[in-house]
């Protein structure tokens, strides 16, 4: 998995974080690393890019809960929490859709999991980086 960030300025600064190559577990935690470095640099908006992304699993998930919860500047769930983690996203899908992060263009078999697990309540989904940007 290869991650590559660039800055927009919309109406306010946004984060693209672009995601190539399949996020499971034995990479997930990487996509919250980084999201956590762009938190600490200042960033507070953020598109997360999955137009490259050909597989995501339940791990990834939880990656995506954790981002959210950083860009609310919260801390995430610890990984090794394993069920705990999955469980603390119930709760944060029933709260409606994050602010301060998107996604961008997931891939079929992406968008049934994210829909699969509700996240398509969680998340604004987008297919034009131009409106998620706009969308801030």
């Amino acid at each position: 998995m290869h991650i590559t960030v660039s800055e927009v300025q919309g109406t306010v600064p946004v984060t693209v974080l672009q995601i190539q190559g399949e996020i499971d577990a034995s990479n997930y935690q990487r996509v919250t690393a980084r999201a956590k470095q762009a938190y600490d640099a200042g960033t507070r908006n953020l598109v997360l890019d999955l137009s490259e992304v050909p597989f995501m699993a339940s791990s990834a998930l939880v990656a995506l809960h954790s981002v959210a919860l950083l860009m609310r500047g919260e801390a995430p769930p610890d990984p090794d929490a394993g069920w705990g983690a999955l469980r603390s996203i119930d709760r944060e899908r029933e709260a409606g859709l994050q602010q301060h992060v998107k996604l961008l263009n997931p891939q079929p078999k992406v968008e049934r999991v994210l829909k699969m697990a509700g996240f398509d309540r969680f998340f604004e989904v987008y297919t034009d980086q131009e409106e998620a940007i706009a969308s801030f």
